[in-house]
């Protein structure tokens, strides 16, 4: 249920943002070079000008196979004299989505024709203890601050996703505070979302009521033809961002030539139909069930038998967790054969089907016996 007041989004997150503030004595904004991130640093350095805490630390992931416009959007940001760069150029691992056989992007590999040479002011060695993408952010601010109390606070919307409603509004994380995530709750380490509740119209609407400057990509992207709510600025090899491979080579050509050379699939992913990179709807008439598909898939498309065997201890523990599951349980094999089809290693597509607020209702009342009062697909058909 939401509950509306009287105060408007944007002053309730300048008042969060405030809030922050006060509450911690390290403040880091961390960088995408999309829309949410370009408000939530904004609001960010006007509190900062306010307190006298400027510079302001702003921390940018590179993770190198990214727009030219993102990079020029946030190269301008960290040039800005408010601000003390973050900006991680280092060697790290993040998934690849584009093929089976070249499962990972190893950003700025020594010895590697990398899509954009280094800024002088990134920081070029990778001291952080990690090369995984999704610990680098709870390592760098154990590396910054040991001893401090410290938070990110980053540009993540409800909107977007129903997990992320479910996960931003269920428990506190910090405090009275549920729009967040603990990162090392003994160091009192967090990562805060202050525009949480914003949609997108509330992003573009304060980007230009204030003139801030943002990532030219979006231009490009409208003049595209895609659509506002579905424009991304995400890595270009990402599980759920291979869509922006069938228009990079028009909206920038260079890009696209450097990362065909630097990244396998790439090429083939721009040739498929839109359709063949989304999400299967219907069964081949092949087989008789999604599960016989799934795992066919799984004998067929992974080749790496190590790797296979990973994917299958998943799918055989989501099976053995969900075998009370009776309406709709073809959504689960749907999603697996999803997730093997754009190689998603790291379950990220499962990860965000379970936290389905309705499947979330199922699982309260297979181990509780309540029946949710709305009527709930998983459980009444």
């Amino acid at each position: 249920m939401k509950i509306y007041q009287k105060i408007n989004v944007y002053e309730a997150a300048k008042k969060r943002i405030e809030y922050l503030f006060n509450e911690f004595p390290n403040v880091v904004v961390g960088m995408s070079g999309g829309k949410d991130s370009c408000v939530v640093f904004n609001l960010a350095l006007e509190e900062a000008k306010k307190r006298n805490r400027l510079p302001l630390s702003v921390m940018w992931l590179d993770q190198e196979a990214e727009f030219q416009a993102t990079a020029d959007h946030v190269r301008d940001i960290m040039y800005m004299p408010e601000v003390n760069p973050i900006w991680l150029q280092m060697h790290f691992k993040i998934f690849n989505a584009t093929s089976h056989s070249e499962e990972w992007l190893e950003c700025w590999e020594p010895g590697k024709e990398w899509m954009r040479e280094k800024d002088p002011i990134s920081i070029k060695e990778n001291v952080f203890g990690t090369d995984r993408f999704h610990d680098m952010f709870t390592k760098v601010l154990d590396y910054y601050f040991p001893n401090d109390k410290a938070c990110y606070i980053a540009g993540v919307r409800c909107e977007e996703s129903p997990t992320r409603y479910v996960a931003l509004t269920t428990a506190a994380t910090y405090k009275h505070i549920t729009y967040g995530k603990i990162l090392n709750r003994k160091k009192e380490h967090f990562t805060f979302y202050p525009i949480y509740d914003w949609i997108y119209v509330d992003v573009w609407k304060a980007i230009h009521d204030n003139g801030w400057p943002y990532n030219d990509i979006y231009n490009a992207q409208y003049r595209h033809g895609i659509k506002i709510q579905s424009m991304r600025v995400s890595n270009l090899h990402h599980e759920t961002a291979l869509k922006s491979l069938l228009y990079l080579q028009e909206v920038e050509p260079q890009t696209w030539e450097k990362l065909s050379r630097r990244l396998s699939g790439i090429n083939t992913i721009k040739h498929l139909k839109n359709d063949a990179i989304a999400a299967i709807t219907d069964l081949p008439e092949e087989f008789e069930s999604w599960r016989e598909y799934a795992f066919y898939l799984l004998e067929n498309l992974i080749t790496d038998v190590a790797k296979q065997k990973v994917y299958a201890k998943k799918f055989e523990a989501l099976e053995k967790k969900y075998e009370n599951l009776v309406h709709n349980k073809d959504g689960l094999y749907k999603m697996m054969v999803t997730t093997v089809v754009v190689n998603d290693f790291e379950f990220t597509k499962l990860s965000n089907w379970e936290r389905n607020p309705e499947l979330n209702a199922w699982r309260h009342y297979n181990k509780n016996g309540t029946l949710p009062q709305k009527k709930n697909k998983f459980i009444h058909g």
